[in-house]
């Protein structure tokens, strides 16, 4: 078998153990990077000149710069196995870089002479194929143009090391892909500028994303205006450091189709596209350096400029002879597609060429993908690698011809400069805020203004009312002062009065002294009643008013007792008028309970009448029941001759309603309920029910009887009820938020039923098929309760728990994949490897097909590794690799074990090539 030399690597590790006599990369004195010419001038298009597409039928007045498709050619040195062989032969090639001259030896006096852009011999280093090949492309798409670097030539001739090499063991060894990326990422600004990436495979006329493998049919969208083609279902990944688009790649490549053949020992089977998108703004007009003010609105209306562009490197698959290759079988195949696709590129290059009307562009999708390059608006550079074997002096001479046309292609490169609307729409909103925060400010100050003002007005009117009022009680006082000063002279004047009066008397003498005392005494003694009286006349006067207070409170009191007995009185007739209504309500649905425990005990007697009669085998007979119905549900029949016999579950479904039906479940009688639950499993193995049933109560009367009841049968029925309840993701998520999963656990625990262990074990495997309810479904004992159901040993069972296994394998690998879960497989950490390694091979076929999948999906992940090589796991991977039925499980193990390192490793070690 033939190696391919110094180019055979893959994902920067070297694949083949040969040496090479001649070095790689010698360049002593190498050239200086051709600078990329100006492409800021415009000009008109030639009418001759059409994109892959659109033919002769472009715009003429498109503004543009002319730009020639650039071809350089590079020759690999002579591997391992053409230094033996062809010893004795002269290389087919001889090159005259400095003439950028190819000269191809047709025989030892006769050759033909060809001249490309570039000529790089054996001895060029990366870093001069990428100066000269992929540089200007680069600097033409950080200015704002498309650009394509593409990789042809001969499969085995280093195209894969030429374009994707990453360079880990030597930096020197960078390809065109990681070097492309450092200048951007040293040119563009991360913080106002975006750079994205897209990673695709080509395989068998399928798109496909390197990036997300599950996102495997990709399909390509034509804008109807301007023939722009786009892949809107890609991954889009934003870049923001080198490592990350590192670790992006050699994702891509793990994913990327390969095989060994003749010719290559890695040879790539698909044409990979490496779409990078960068979206850069224009310094000048930078939005984030603008600073405006709220007066300067008006003047900044102008939208910032932005220019986007789009580079795309494509490593197209080697083209391949199937007598030289050896390629058979699947391999044989994808060298057709390989070759079919290949030949349409080079039709459409042929047809751009000779300046046909007609480009014949949908006759692949590789043509599709890159109508842009050849043709359309995009600088491209082309590189083709050739070999210098004599042996394939034909696949060499059909490679330079290919690069020869293509240097008659040229194409119209556009400068893509676009206004940033929604960056001037965002920043008017931010202005606009400024604008209202600052309005609120003012509007609060004004509000703030007018308060104080009105309260110094208020404040000054309190003064003043304050100033009057001590005014006008200076002048009360006053007046008042006045009238007891008046009223004192007058008191004064009485008394001088008095005196006087009294003076004359004695002057004039007593005239009856005896008189005058007895009626002085008299009264004094009246005055003495008066004030005795007066008293008791206030004192009355309090007690009256007590007595009335206290009268006026009584008859309120009694008033509101009034209200308050006829308000009782009013709540106890309408309370007794509804324990009347619950009495007629409890004799009415007594009534309707006792019908429907008849009717299923009709219908329990028609089911086991008919159980007995297919047990004798009597012809003619209707199937009626619940579990004619079951076996209908479970198994189908081609034809619709029961439709005439409607069963009895569904005349009951439609004459009683789903919400009696579930009231039974909780009956007393355990027959009425054992009936009921055989009702609402079936009616649940219709998908068109499930969703009645749940939100009428059925899951949770159903989880309850799992808890409540004792009954084996009532375990099995409703266990097989809740499986198929559980085949709906929102129901999962309910059936864990009720505990269901404990409820399960506890039912497996105790059953010994191997049927109702197959309910149980099925239940739980479709949660095991739910990504957002892994971390959850472990947390509650989910996996060890369906390992521990293995117990039972009964084949059904055990396929439901492989199934499980399965399921939960695969999301789980699906997070780690997305980077949601990180560590040790939660299978392996439960115990669950030795039984999925003593499965493996296990005769039933659902069992091990659903163990060889779960096997696949754990070795996906290198922190797997260890503990399945020390469990023997990597024995049955390497077995499955070889001896699998199914060839997509095949596939998948045969690429597990090419992915890993540990499992490298330890081929390697125990001598063993898969």
């Amino acid at each position: 078998m033939a190696a391919s030399g110094g180019y055979n690597y893959r994902n920067g590790t070297q694949r083949s153990s040969l040496k090479v006599d001649r070095p790689l990369s010698v360049n002593s004195n190498p050239k200086p990077p051709a600078k990329s010419k100006s492409l800021s001038a415009s000009g008109p298009r030639r009418s001759s000149t059409g994109s892959i597409g659109n033919g002769a039928t472009a715009a003429k007045d498109d503004a543009g710069v002319l730009g020639r498709v650039r071809v350089a050619v590079r020759l690999r040195p002579r591997n391992s196995e053409e230094l033996v062989a062809d010893a004795d032969f002269a290389d087919c090639v001889e090159l005259q870089p400095e003439l950028k001259r190819l000269k191809l030896r047709k025989n030892n006096w006769d050759s033909d002479t060809f001249e490309f852009d570039e000529v790089l011999t054996e001895f060029a280093s990366q870093k001069r194929v990428y100066e000269v090949v992929a540089k200007p492309v680069v600097e033409s798409v950080l200015e704002g143009y498309n650009g394509t670097v593409m990789a042809y030539g001969q499969t085995g001739t280093g195209k894969t090391y030429t374009l994707g090499r990453l360079g880990e063991e030597d930096t020197a060894a960078r390809g065109i892909m990681v070097r492309a990326m450092e200048d951007i990422l040293a040119d563009i600004s991360l913080e106002t500028d975006s750079l994205s990436v897209s990673y695709l495979q080509l395989y068998m006329e399928t798109i496909q994303d390197l990036l997300d493998p599950a996102n495997d049919n990709i399909s390509i969208v034509e804008d109807p205006k301007t023939g722009d083609v786009s892949l809107p279902g890609a991954t889009l990944i934003e870049i923001r450091d080198q490592q990350s688009f590192l670790e992006l790649l050699r994702l891509g490549e793990a994913h990327r189709f390969a095989a060994n053949t003749k010719l290559n020992t890695e040879s790539s089977r698909s044409h990979a596209i490496l779409m990078v998108h960068v979206k850069k703004y224009l310094k000048d007009r930078d939005p984030t350096n603008e600073k405006v003010t709220s007066s300067q609105v008006g003047k900044t209306l102008k939208p910032p400029i932005f220019r986007k562009a789009k580079l795309v490197v494509v490593d197209l698959a080697g083209s391949e002879r199937i007598d030289k290759s050896g390629s058979e079988g699947h391999t044989l195949e994808e060298a057709k597609s390989i070759n079919l696709s290949l030949s349409a590129l080079g039709k459409c290059i042929n047809a751009l060429a000779e300046n046909s009307a007609h480009v014949p562009v949908r006759d692949s999708k590789l043509t599709r993908l890159l109508r842009d390059s050849f043709g359309g608006t995009a600088r491209t550079s082309l590189v083709i690698t050739i070999g210098p074997s004599p042996r394939h002096r034909g696949e060499t001479a059909s490679t330079i011809m290919f690069g020869q046309r293509a240097m008659k292609v040229e194409n119209m490169l556009k400068l893509k400069e676009e206004f940033d609307y929604k960056s001037l729409s965002r920043r008017l909103d931010i202005q606009l805020d400024k604008l209202i925060v600052e309005h609120e400010r003012k509007q609060k100050a004004f509000e703030d203004e007018i308060k104080r003002i009105a309260l110094e007005a208020q404040n000054q009117i309190s003064e003043a009312e304050n100033n009057y009022a001590e005014a006008l009680e200076k002048e009360r006082l006053k007046y008042q002062k006045d009238y007891m000063d008046s009223i004192k002279k007058i008191e004064d004047q009485l008394l001088m009065n008095q005196r006087n009066h009294g003076n004359e008397k004695i002057i004039n003498g007593p005239k009856d002294d005896g008189s005058n005392v007895t009626s002085n005494k008299e009264n004094l003694s009246a005055l003495e009643e008066v004030v005795e009286l007066k008293k008791l006349l206030q004192k009355e006067t309090h007690v009256r008013k007590a007595t009335e207070e206290e009268n006026n409170n009584l008859k309120s009191q009694i008033a509101q007792w009034k209200r308050s007995e006829a308000k009782e009185n009013a709540e106890i007739l309408k309370l007794r008028k509804m324990l009347e209504d619950e009495a007629n309500q409890r004799e009415k649905l007594e009534g309707e309970i006792a019908i429907l425990q008849s009717q299923l005990m009709q219908i329990s007697f028609e089911a086991d009448e008919t159980r007995r009669r297919l047990d004798r085998a009597e012809p003619g007979r209707i199937i009626n029941g619940l579990d004619s119905l079951m076996s209908q549900v479970r198994n189908p029949q081609p034809n619709d001759s029961g439709n005439e016999d409607k069963t009895s579950i569904a005349k009951l479904f439609e004459q009683v309603g789903l919400q009696k039906i579930l009231s039974l479940l909780e009956a007393d009688d355990a027959d009425v309920r054992i009936h009921a639950v055989k009702v609402v499993a079936n009616l649940a193995a219709e998908e068109s029910n499930q969703e009645k049933i749940v939100e009428a109560g059925g899951l949770t009367s159903l989880l309850m009887l799992l808890k409540s009841s004792d009954d084996e049968t009532i375990h099995r029925v409703a266990a097989g009820a809740i499986a198929n309840l559980a085949m709906n993701e929102t129901n999962q998520e309910l059936i864990m938020d009720q505990g269901g999963i404990n409820l399960l656990a506890m039912t497996a625990a105790n059953a010994d039923d191997p049927q109702t262990l197959r309910m149980v074990a099925g239940a739980i495997a479709n949660l095991c098929g739910n990504d957002k309810l892994q971390t959850k479904l472990r947390g509650e004992g989910g996996i060890k309760a369906l390992l521990g159901m293995v117990r039972c040993g009964h084949p059904d069972v055990l396929a439901q728990v492989a199934r499980g296994v399965a399921n939960f394998a695969k999301c789980e690998s699906r997070a780690c994949t997305q980077g949601t879960k990180t560590g040790r497989s939660f299978l392996i950490d439960d115990g669950a490897l030795p039984w999925i390694v003593k499965n493996a091979n296990n005769e039933a076929s659902p069992i091990r097909r659903h163990i060889e999948l779960a096997l696949c999906h754990l070795a996906q992940h290198e922190v797997n590794a260890k503990d399945m090589v020390s469990g023997g796991a990597l024995w049955e991977l390497v077995r499955i690799s070889r001896e699998c039925s199914r060839e997509d499980i095949r596939s998948l193990a045969l690429r597990t074990l090419s992915s890993v390192p540990t499992f490298q490793a330890e081929l390697r070690r125990l001598r063993i090539d898969c």
